[in-house]
């Protein structure tokens, strides 16, 4: 059976073929003007005078640009009733703004549980281990009486001792970082270049300040991309750029190393991350062909 046209699809249509049918009448009485003068004939007694000519250039140019104003009109017409009849319903479009929302609920839900693992095991095998082993020193320097041997061992509880608060400190800025509300996200990104053990360069055209929540994604996308690529690729260089799109309705960062590439965006780093952007309407995309180079590219929106 035959699908019925919506209403006024006939007259749209006859509109358009009408619009048509003026144009090409216009090229062929334009055309059979200027032939005929560049054979020296006077078509309907018209003489090739200037006045003339500038006349009838003029007046082609404004009905032509009339034509064309036209059928962009019925395009345009054609294109919203399309979308009016054959796009989706405000109900489907609900229910599909719903169901990303579940979806990314659920996302986020999973990351935090991650987070937390992570958070977790850091502490028990680093932290953990670590005041453990600063007991036991402490404890053998109460029961050593050799003075030498004694300040020996205090000498490596107070190294211990630094080495608990550089783990601390790094657990703390995988929480969060407070150098975002101290010193800004510039400052918090060096610290994280200054941090790797692999060179980074960062490139930014950001016009600060950022929606905290958009500084916070951007700061984790970088910090994550960053030691990922520290630890597993095998990169010499690491460059972030960070730019605005022109109506600063987004921030793009893209992070880019020269290892030797196959990084998963199924991982537990990437996939959390992926998590943390869908959360806030944002895209992330990995691209890591075996061989290198990877590329991180997120894009967070500032509304």
């Amino acid at each position: 059976m035959r699908a019925r046209l919506p209403r006024g699809a006939r007259a749209r249509r006859l509109l358009g073929g009408a619009i048509w049918v003026l144009l090409l009448y216009g090229m062929a009485a334009g055309a059979v003007l200027v032939t005929g003068w560049a054979r020296g004939a006077q078509p309907d007694d018209i003489p090739p005078t200037w006045p003339i000519v500038l006349y009838a250039a003029a007046a082609g140019a404004v009905l032509l640009f009339l034509a064309l104003q036209g059928l962009a009109g019925v395009a345009g017409l054609e294109r919203r009733v399309a979308r009016r009849f054959l796009g989706p319903s405000t109900r489907e479009v609900l229910e599909g703004r719903i169901s990303e929302l579940a979806a990314s609920r659920a996302g986020i839900v999973a990351a935090v549980d991650a987070e937390r693992r992570r958070i977790e095991r850091d502490l028990h095998d680093g932290v953990q281990q670590r005041l453990v082993a600063l007991a036991m020193m402490l404890g053998r320097t109460r029961r050593n009486a050799d003075p030498a041997a004694h300040a020996d061992l205090l000498r490596q509880a107070h190294e211990e001792s630094q080495e608990v608060l550089s783990d601390l400190r790094e657990v703390a800025w995988r929480i969060y970082p407070s150098a975002l509300d101290t010193l800004g996200l510039d400052d918090a990104l060096a610290a994280v270049a200054e941090r790797s053990a692999v060179p980074v360069r960062i490139r930014s055209d950001l016009v600060l300040p950022l929606p905290a929540r958009v500084e916070t994604a951007v700061y984790f996308v970088v910090c994550e991309a960053v030691t990922n690529a520290a630890k597993h690729s095998g990169a010499s260089a690491i460059t972030v750029d960070l730019a605005e799109s022109p109506d600063h309705g987004s921030v793009r960062v893209s992070v880019r190393d020269d290892g030797h590439g196959g990084a998963d965006p199924a991982g537990p780093g990437l996939a959390g991350l992926a998590r943390r952007i869908a959360a806030l309407d944002g895209s992330f995309a990995v691209a890591s062909p075996t061989g290198g180079p990877t590329t991180v590219t997120t894009e967070v929106p500032c509304g």
